[in-house]
């Protein structure tokens, strides 16, 4: 193996360890390394709760607007109701 090709060889492995060990948390700080576990994040809860609030709104406005023009005014009725 020429000089070239181990130059090569040591820029992969350090760049293959370096995505390992940002995939399992690992970070470097001060002298060693730390691993830092990776929890439930609130905002991210909070964020799919919204989300499935949204979702859950725009199928009852497709299903209004699909609908009788009656039920439809019934709907918007229980929206405005709700907020």
């Amino acid at each position: 193996m020429g000089p070239f090709e181990m130059v090569v060889a040591i820029v992969a492995i350090t760049a293959i360890a370096s995505i390992v060990r940002a995939k399992y948390g690992v970070v470097r700080r001060d002298k060693g390394e730390e691993f830092v576990a990776r929890g439930p994040d609130p905002e991210a809860d909070r964020l799919r709760a919204e989300l499935k609030a949204l979702k859950d709104r725009v199928a009852v406005l497709e299903r209004l607007a699909t609908d009788g023009s009656s039920a439809l005014e019934r709907e918007f009725e229980k929206l405005r109701d709700r907020d």
